[in-house]
């Protein structure tokens, strides 16, 4: 896979780490109670940019306390970002679906997911807006699809004919997102040259994985590369 010169650490999960032009963009990050994040990464201070797909505590559970270890500015759709600055985040970008953001050089564009976004207050869930994608292009040249938590939709289609994403990060864990056999044709949709597989193996009934996510693109005959990390590699 070509990342054209971007840093690529997957920290477990859903949560990635991703270094361009000087700068560090976290997405997602779940890292003290992730059971499949590096030690040495589940207190990092490391981040210039958070971004954040959706409202659930596995996808979000860090962003405040890294963003207060870092200084980083959080990106994220409008209810979810006005609720982390209610909770004390001081330097948050809200935008919504179909808007862009310049994040020194980056521009991340916030896409459709199809999925469901909440927290919990007083045991009652709490509605944060809906879940998003985020379509970056860093300025080294890639462009990356990052899915958030989804289902595979027709629109995925869009996705490619605007953004033309070479790399995807997409969740086959089944359950709560998309399986293999959806991931497969979430590719076939996309267009993409290589796909990162993500948010299963952490919880007992993620049960996808990378291998029958292989069989299923083979099925499809596509030329997708399957990039399968382990937590805390580095592309």
């Amino acid at each position: 896979m070509n990342t054209h010169g971007v840093a690529i650490t997957w920290l477990g999960h859903a949560a990635f780490r991703m270094r361009s032009g000087g700068k560090t963009f976290v997405f997602d990050p779940f890292l003290e109670q992730n059971p499949k994040c590096p030690e040495s990464e589940k207190n990092t201070k490391d981040a210039d940019f958070i971004l954040l797909s959706h409202g659930h505590s596995d996808h979000i559970a860090d962003a405040l306390p890294l963003a207060e270890r870092s200084g980083a500015q959080i990106l994220a759709i409008t209810e979810l970002g006005l609720y982390l600055g209610k909770k004390g985040a001081k330097n948050v970008v809200t935008f919504d679906k179909g808007g862009t953001v310049d994040c020194a050089g980056a521009k991340v564009t916030m896409v459709n997911a199809l999925h469901s976004s909440s927290t919990e207050l007083n045991d009652v869930p709490l509605y944060l807006g809906d879940p998003a994608g985020l379509v970056v292009a860093f300025k080294e040249g890639l462009r990356v699809y990052f899915a958030g938590d989804t289902d595979v939709f027709g629109d995925m289609a869009l996705i490619r004919e605007i953004y033309r994403p070479q790399v995807a990060c997409l969740p086959i864990g089944d359950h709560y997102t998309m399986g293999p056999l959806q991931a497969a044709h979430a590719c076939r949709l996309l267009g993409v040259e290589a796909a990162i597989p993500m948010h299963y193996g952490t919880f007992p009934m993620l049960t996808g994985t990378p291998e029958a996510f292989k069989q299923e693109l083979a099925k499809l005959k596509l030329g997708c590369e399957v990039v399968a990390m382990t937590p805390g590699q580095t592309l």
